[in-house]
């Protein structure tokens, strides 16, 4: 896990006082980077093959297009990933993401079912993996992708405990 965190002094909707954020591995934006590159030099390879056997100028702009979008997604994943992260309180769990478009979710412990963890084949090569929460309210469902693996079986346990002590009423 980063040791970055951000304490909030603010009584503001997205910066609740006294929250301290933990952040999300920087192996999450190389993960996510990895799969932007590949898919869109994918897309500008077969527009350049495309332009260069048709001629045609409105191929190679694609190519051109696809290169940028590259660039730029490169880009727009590291400032996403920066705004990832998550705070254990008392009684919920904030999970919180976006700059543009923020949102805040909290996950009242009482009001959880189930926590899964969850890692697929490129977050393994990346050393990170995702903790889903599953509540008693679908749209309450939240999830922190990007966390080390040790991390995220630490928050499932832990998450799992505090559900069951908060549903038993203790």
């Amino acid at each position: 896990m980063s040791s970055q965190s951000i304490s909030a002094a603010s009584g503001e909707p997205f910066e609740p006082l006294g929250v301290i954020w933990s952040r999300v591995s920087p192996g999450l934006a190389s993960a996510r980077r990895l799969v932007n590159t590949i898919a869109e030099l994918a897309m500008a390879g077969a527009a350049a093959v495309a332009a260069f056997l048709t001629g045609s100028l409105w191929w190679l702009a694609a190519t051109v297009l696809f290169v940028v979008l590259a660039v730029w997604g490169w880009w727009l994943i590291g400032r996403q990933v920066a705004a990832l992260g998550y705070a254990e309180r008392e009684d919920d769990l904030l999970v919180y993401r976006g700059i543009m478009f923020r949102e805040i979710v909290v996950v009242p412990y009482g009001r959880l079912q189930y926590v899964d963890v969850k890692a697929g084949p490129i977050d393994r090569a990346f050393g990170i993996a995702q903790v889903q929460l599953h509540t008693a309210s679908a749209s309450t469902d939240a999830s922190i992708p990007g966390l080390p693996p040790s991390e995220a079986a630490r928050l499932r346990d832990r998450l799992s405990a505090r559900g069951e002590a908060h549903l038993m009423g203790l």
